[in-house]
């Protein structure tokens, strides 16, 4: 039985797998071969680490592969889509879209990383787009930063932003008013836009286009035709420079 348990070992790593057939295998074959592959795990357990780690890299890969599909299809409501704030370099050679919620902790702890990458690179289209996923605070914080751009500008838009993503107190109403006060906007004109359909079409377009690119968390950002959920700020270069490879390939 000994040896019959080696040759099917053999037959099954050796072999194409259409020549180790189980099915033809009897019961007691069949218990003496899995016996043998769990012993064989038990005393090399680095096989079992090896093959998780080639499954995961695999899975990786898919994702990659998938997500690049995402962004080929979404391109014009990722890049182009008429209402979310461009900053950085407009006519810069990589766009680096940002997903964000204001009541993020992440997003917020990123954020001066991100603005240090941009700043020192001078060649990044930066592209922001709220989407509100925490909690009651994160809608009113974004209807906030859509109302100051839609009433005043991308220059005050930029203000807010920046306010609201070193904000450490709650939001609401009065907090949201007072900082309309400090950015010299007019108060009651940008809290009276926030519930228009305007303000809401634009919400609501970013939740749709999120969906379809399967993004569930924020940070989320998209450069080239990669995703980075979550990702520390380090991975972003990595991505930018693999984007202008590409760009220049293409």
């Amino acid at each position: 039985m000994k040896a019959l348990v080696t040759a099917a070992l053999l037959a099954a790593t050796a072999l194409p797998a259409a020549a180790f057939d189980p099915a033809n295998m009897t019961e007691a074959e069949k218990a003496a071969f899995g016996e043998a592959v769990r012993d064989y795990l038990m005393a090399n357990p680095d096989v079992l680490i090896e093959s998780i780690n080639v499954l995961e890299e695999r899975r990786l890969a898919d994702e990659a592969r998938n997500d690049e599909l995402l962004v080929e299809n979404n391109r014009e409501a990722i890049f182009q889509d008429g209402h979310s704030w461009v900053g950085g370099n407009p006519e810069g050679d990589v766009t680096l879209v940002e997903f964000v919620d204001y009541r993020c902790g992440v997003c917020k702890r990123v954020s001066p990383d991100v603005e240090k990458l941009i700043s020192a690179d001078g060649n990044i289209r930066w592209i922001v787009k709220e989407f509100p996923i925490l909690t009651q605070e994160s809608d009113m914080a974004a209807r906030f930063a859509v109302a100051v751009q839609q009433e005043a500008g991308p220059d005050a838009y930029k203000k807010a932003h920046d306010a609201l993503m070193e904000s450490r107190g709650s939001v609401n109403l009065e907090s949201l008013a007072k900082l309309a006060g400090d950015l010299e906007l007019d108060s009651q004109a940008v809290l009276n836009r926030m519930n228009t359909e305007e303000v809401s079409a634009v919400l609501r377009k970013n939740h749709q286009l999120a969906e379809q690119m399967r993004i569930m968390g924020t940070p989320t950002f998209i450069i080239g035709g990669e995703m980075l959920r979550g990702m520390p700020t380090e991975g972003l270069e990595g991505a930018i420079a693999r984007a202008r490879e590409a760009k220049a390939e293409g």
